[in-house]
């Protein structure tokens, strides 16, 4: 399959930059701004993508459709597309690029596939490529290696098997320790200044475990007004280790963790419009002033 013209649902922080480097590649881009927010607009205005309107019509326009949304949205937007496919037989290429359970993308590749359509499974570790950053999507699926055509300098594409379901999985257990982690240490620091032992704590993480502590603080400044995003791929997360046969329980707890994170005043920041000067101890400081709900 020769992939001319590509969809990018939908034009958010990751999707954009993705985006932006396939019309770098020489793709033709669109997206279907109908229904969609004035941030997700503006984002693909800027991006210089075609807006097809519908999800319709962007599966009669393009070859290949890359869903990068909240993962909480993953579910529904395939519907949409299976939907479309059942009325338009057009049988474009799709691939769920979004951080949720292998069980999730099963039912995903189920929708799209009974209705006609031809589905891979995709997962994205790495910052959005924008700059110096560079990103991977990994992919599995009997068509995975068609993405192969869509590689840029700055987006690695990692074609791990024919099986549906382990894009996603390594996906899922990948974010289970950077994000896992990062809603842990969090929480600790957020107590340990509530506690009025902050001071010497970091005293101590400098002393045994800086390494693990300036990691996260300097993730800190970017994730608040990711954190509604965070909430429901902790919850696939859980989901994921529960059907391996361990505890949802923890990831159960993160999510809890980022939904506190992100109904605070700086949660409530999108990437753009975040304060960039703030670091992250001045996040702890501020998500440590807020009550917790």
């Amino acid at each position: 399959m020769k992939i001319e013209t590509i969809g990018v649902m939908s034009p958010g922080d990751m999707g954009q930059a993705i985006a932006q480097q396939l019309k770098a590649r020489g793709f033709k881009v669109c997206t279907a701004l109908d229904a969609r927010s004035e941030r997700s607009k503006t984002l693909a205005r800027e991006a210089g993508l075609t807006d097809v309107g519908s999800v319709a019509k962007l599966t009669e326009e393009c070859e290949l459709i890359l869903s990068v949304m909240n993962p909480a949205a993953a579910l529904e937007f395939a519907g949409c597309v299976a939907q479309a496919l059942t009325v338009n037989k057009r049988s474009p290429l799709v691939v769920d690029c979004n951080a949720i359970a292998p069980g999730t993308m099963h039912e995903i590749d189920s929708q799209i596939t009974a209705a006609g359509g031809r589905c891979v499974d995709g997962g994205i570790i790495g910052p959005p490529p924008r700059g110096a950053a560079r990103t991977t999507l990994y992919v599995a699926g009997p068509e995975a290696r068609s993405l192969e055509q869509i590689a840029t300098p700055q987006i690695a594409i990692n074609v791990l098997s024919e099986r549906i379901g382990d894009a996603s999985a390594i996906k899922m257990c990948y974010a289970a320790m950077t994000k896992g982690v990062q809603a842990l240490v969090l929480e600790l620091l957020v107590a340990a200044r509530r506690l009025g032992v902050d001071g010497a704590l970091e005293a101590q993480f400098k002393a045994s475990r800086s390494d693990v502590y300036s990691w996260v603080l300097s993730a800190l400044p970017v994730m608040p007004p990711k954190a509604h995003r965070w909430v429901p791929e902790m919850l696939e997360i859980a989901k994921t280790f529960e059907a391996a046969g361990l505890t949802p329980k923890i990831f159960a707890g993160a999510a809890d963790m980022y939904t506190f994170v992100a109904a605070t005043e700086i949660g409530r920041e999108t990437p753009e419009n975040r304060d960039k000067s703030r670091n992250g101890l001045d996040v702890v400081r501020l998500i440590a002033g807020e009550p917790r709900g």
